[in-house]
């Protein structure tokens, strides 16, 4: 079987995800890595056994590189995928595309010119729990849709931010626990309830010295009608598995940490080979997320290259969840709702 070549931007603890899922896969080869520290190039080119460039144009003009995945600051994602497109790679790309809807319109602009597919990695989308949940949101089986709510209640140490300045910063976080932490759910909940018509929001930094927030709230009004609630933070003692929360008229569901908490569908009866015990969640901890889902959107990405087609999660889908978030914070920031 031909294998597709795959390199990787960024040598920080993701990377891991992707060299173990790259290896469970019969169509995938890692051909290097790029880093622009030439310490941390040294300890990947060790660690993974794998050519790490440090020149980001040397990197990209290896011809074996079908796929780049990104996997450094989320605010240079944009840079990233600008110049691997300029080079004809096709791009993966970690959450969030970019840090604000004006850099992911741009990145859209560039792929679709070079001809290169792009895709965002929006893992939680795959997890067999979530997909029961939205066949039955979809199909109608909840009816009206009426309320949605989200809520990503963790926390993170002081420590986590020292040890990587760029997090919590608005040029490369985007943000704090909405952008970061946050846009799982957020998208989770976009992809089940629709499209959002205002948001009304609140942010606040209150426990860790970072420019981002660490606590912070909003109301959604969705163009279908219902309304949402979101809810998000990094100074949530002792942080507590994400939640999902939909109500329709017909009935509801909960999720919480992936598991299904509550099932209420009139007629529809609760899918019981879903609700595995010990799925993993990053309320306290982010290296106890696990890789199953990343090897499913990796799967899905190498095979929308041999089909030519859109991929799991696209440009414009990915640009959802950010629209939303960076509607919270101008929100908060201007003390009224945002129309989006």
């Amino acid at each position: 079987m031909e294998r597709i070549g795959i390199g990787i931007i960024g040598t920080g603890s993701i990377v891991n995800t992707y060299v173990q899922c790259i290896k469970a896969l019969d169509n995938a080869e890692l051909v290097a890595l790029y880093s622009n520290s030439p310490n941390r190039a040294k300890e990947a080119e060790k660690q993974f056994e794998t050519p790490v460039f440090t020149e980001l144009e040397a990197f990209l003009d290896q011809p074996e590189i079908s796929l780049v995945c990104i996997c450094n600051q989320s605010g240079l994602h944009g840079e990233m995928t600008l110049a691997a497109a300029r080079h004809g790679k096709h791009v993966l790309c970690e959450k969030p595309l970019e840090v604000t809807t004006e850099k992911i319109d741009v990145v859209i602009a560039a792929c679709e010119r070079n001809g290169v597919i792009l895709g965002c990695v929006l893992q939680n989308r795959c997890s067999d729990t979530y997909r029961a949940v939205e066949r039955v949101v979809k199909n109608g089986s909840l009816g009206k849709l009426l309320l949605g709510n989200a809520h990503i209640n963790w926390y993170r140490s002081k420590e986590y931010y020292a040890n990587n300045p760029w997090r919590g910063t608005l040029q490369y976080d985007g943000g704090a626990a909405f952008m970061n932490q946050g846009i799982h759910t957020v998208d989770l909940l976009l992809n089940l309830m629709g499209d959002v018509q205002s948001v009304f929001g609140s942010t606040k930094t209150r426990v860790h010295d970072i420019e981002g927030e660490d606590v912070g709230a909003a109301v959604l009004q969705f163009k279908n009608g219902a309304i949402g609630t979101l809810t998000a933070g990094t100074a949530l003692v002792p942080g507590y598995p994400e939640r999902l929360e939909i109500y329709g008229e017909k009935g509801s569901i909960l999720l919480e940490g992936g598991n299904i908490k509550a099932w209420n569908v009139e007629g529809v009866p609760k899918p019981d080979d879903l609700n595995v015990s010990g799925r993993s969640s990053g309320a306290a901890d982010p290296g106890n997320i696990g890789h199953l889902n990343h090897l499913i959107v990796l799967q899905d990405m190498l095979a929308a290259l041999l089909e030519n087609r859109m991929p799991l999660v696209g440009g414009l889908e990915a640009r959802k969840a950010v629209e939303v978030i960076t509607a919270v914070y101008r929100s908060s920031a201007e003390e009224r709702p945002i129309a989006l």
